[in-house]
């Protein structure tokens, strides 16, 4: 409908520069938008105020030419100019109404739109390095790049959705050394556990993998694993940090080829616990990009090549650097150590690249609220190759705090105290989960209320938004147990036999659902969606506990259960968006 209301205002303001009456240069960018009070209309535009600057002329002036040249159309009943100059528009009971039968008709279909243009984007999400299981804090942004990738999807781009896995660099040996040294406690040596190694139990259980399948293979004594390791920060003048890589080097060396199968257990077992998880989740990948292919290829080399061509890269203490701040950067950054070894950030500039040469149209990133300096970088490793920094689009997820008995709980990875996905799936469920990550909009922080998602009340909203669904399931079978069938066709014809306000406001939000997805993937808002559902099913359950559906009248009855069921597809649209699921029966009153 916002469409046909632009044709219609642009046509009435063609056929004024025809007549003389308005002299315009440019294109006009105005807007459509719904109105927030029914009694002001169903849609407004602010074109008499854009044209302002140009025309000389009072908005209301303005609003009343184009409100005359405007032809008349069967889908609005009356227009009206308000306050400083906006143009309302009162669509007709027929058109209004018709919005339920387009949802019978399209069912799964009804909310999409081709915004995308079957553009291609690429949308990264998660990407947690595996080097433990996914906690709370990576439920967010799970469940938000995934919302927003079917989001997307409906609204006509064609996305590829992948998972960046960190599977080379400093991290991942930290791992794999960490697995080592619990493997060497269980073999019996007496170790004191570096302080910057990853101390979770998922380490002590592969640890346990690799001593079952390799025996005392790679057991070496404390002390050849410790010789010539600087002290940890236990000690007077100690570094964590060198301790940790001293280590590292030596369990290289003494373990040799068997440093790269423990290795390669830890990564699979994890990364494999990582998928598994994000399944439970409703969560999947069309790709799970490796990092260290990056490396195994030419790619990196010819990024960096790329970048040395344009003159971008310069040598400073025997470390080769990228000069960011060239291109909006706050500093220069390396990308190559003294020692030869290729940074994270030289990765992340392959990994950019590729997706351009992958021909990618749009490249969005979700990353955590601390991947702030991200941003900048990358726009400016675009930039420096050439690419159209504007292509690219960072969004930042807030930090998640988990509360359950109003205490905060404690989420800190390396120590290995923090809840995982898996728990939290486990306590609350996944539709619970997935909802209230979803409930506010992604750059705000949020606090996520276990014992509320848990509960089975009014007060927890995708319990409430379900509980819409079920109850509509509920009423189907009740008719079809006393033999009133439903019958869509006389529902159609008696449709504007709806004239209770209750009917009348659920209809004017059905008409809102495509908008509000066409608004959620231009905006990567996916909190809108949820918002919606919840105001939707608000509304139902106020109709239902106010109005007789299974009546005697034949023709009310079944425009009533038309309404009804387009509510529920609706529902069931919008909460599968979400990664959530649209129950049918929920309790025992249900199942009557």
């Amino acid at each position: 409908m916002i469409g046909h209301i632009r044709e219609l205002i642009t046509n009435a303001i063609e056929g004024l520069q025809r007549k003389g009456v308005f002299e315009i240069e440019g294109d006009i960018n105005f807007n459509i938008e719904r109105t927030r009070d029914s009694s002001h209309g169903d849609y407004a535009s602010n074109v008499a105020m854009v044209l302002v600057k140009q025309l000389k002329k009072p908005p209301r002036d303005i609003a009343a030419a184009i409100k005359g040249e405007m032809a008349e159309t069967s889908h609005v009943s009356k227009i009206e100019i308000a306050g400083p100059g906006f143009i309302n528009f009162y669509l007709t009971d027929a058109c209004r109404m018709q919005v339920v039968k387009r949802i019978l008709q399209e069912q799964d279909d009804f909310g999409s739109n081709k915004t995308g243009e079957g553009k291609k984007i690429t949308v990264e999400f998660v990407s947690a390095n595996p080097t433990g299981p996914l906690h709370v804090g990576h439920g967010r942004g799970a469940a938000f790049g995934s919302s927003l990738t079917n989001v997307l999807r409906q609204s006509g781009y064609q996305v590829h959705d992948e998972y960046y896995v960190n599977d080379h660099g400093r991290q991942m040996d930290i791992l794999a050394t960490s697995v080592w040294l619990r493997y060497l406690e269980l073999c019996g040596e007496q170790i004191t556990f570096p302080s910057n190694g990853y101390k979770g139990d998922y380490i002590i259980d592969i640890a346990r993998k690799v001593r079952k399948k390799f025996g005392d293979d790679y057991r070496f004594s404390a002390i050849d694993a410790f010789a010539q390791v600087h002290p940890d920060e236990t000690v007077d003048g100690g570094d964590k940090e060198k301790h940790i890589d001293d280590l590292v080097v030596n369990a290289k060396g003494l373990l040799s080829a068997g440093y790269d199968k423990i290795f390669k257990m830890a990564l699979k077992t994890i990364l494999k616990g990582i998928e598994n998880d994000l399944e439970d989740f409703n969560v999947f990948y069309d790709e799970w990009f490796s990092e260290k292919s990056l490396h195994d290829s030419d790619t990196i080399d010819r990024a960096l090549d790329k970048l040395k061509a344009g003159g971008h890269l310069y040598k400073k203490e025997g470390a080769l650097w990228f000069n960011a701040t060239h291109f909006g950067d706050e500093k220069d950054r390396v990308v190559m150590r003294e020692n030869g070894l290729k940074t994270y950030f030289a990765s992340d500039i392959a990994y950019l690249m590729n997706k351009f040469e992958r021909g990618f149209d749009h490249l969005i990133y979700v990353f955590g609220a601390d991947h702030h300096g991200y941003i900048a970088r990358l726009k400016a490793a675009a930039k420096a190759m050439g690419f159209d920094a504007d292509k690219i689009t960072i969004l930042l997820v807030q930090f998640a705090h988990l509360f359950k008995n109003g205490e905060k709980l404690p989420m800190s990875t390396r120590s290995g105290q923090f809840v995982t996905l898996k728990e939290l799936v486990e306590e609350v469920g996944t539709d619970a989960a997935r909802f209230f990550y979803v409930m506010r909009s992604h750059d705000q922080h949020l606090d996520f209320d276990m014992d509320l998602a848990k509960s089975q009340t009014n007060d927890n909203p995708v319990h409430y938004i379900q509980y819409a669904h079920a109850r509509i399931c509920s009423l189907f079978r009740k008719l079809e147990e006393q033999s009133l069938p439903h019958n869509q066709e006389i529902g159609h014809v008696s449709i504007e036999g709806l004239q209770e306000k209750h009917e009348q406001d659920i209809i004017r939000m059905l008409s809102q659902y495509p908008e509000t997805i066409q608004k959620a993937g231009q905006n990567y808002g996916v909190n809108a969606v949820a918002n919606y559902l919840r105001e939707l099913a608000q509304l139902f359950h106020s109709y239902y506990n106010a109005h007789q559906i299974r009546i005697d009248n034949e023709n009310l009855r079944n425009a009533r259960l038309n309404l009804c069921e387009a509510i529920r597809l609706v529902l069931a649209n919008g909460l599968k968006l979400l990664g959530a699921s649209a129950p049918e029966v929920m309790n025992a009153e249900d199942k009557k």
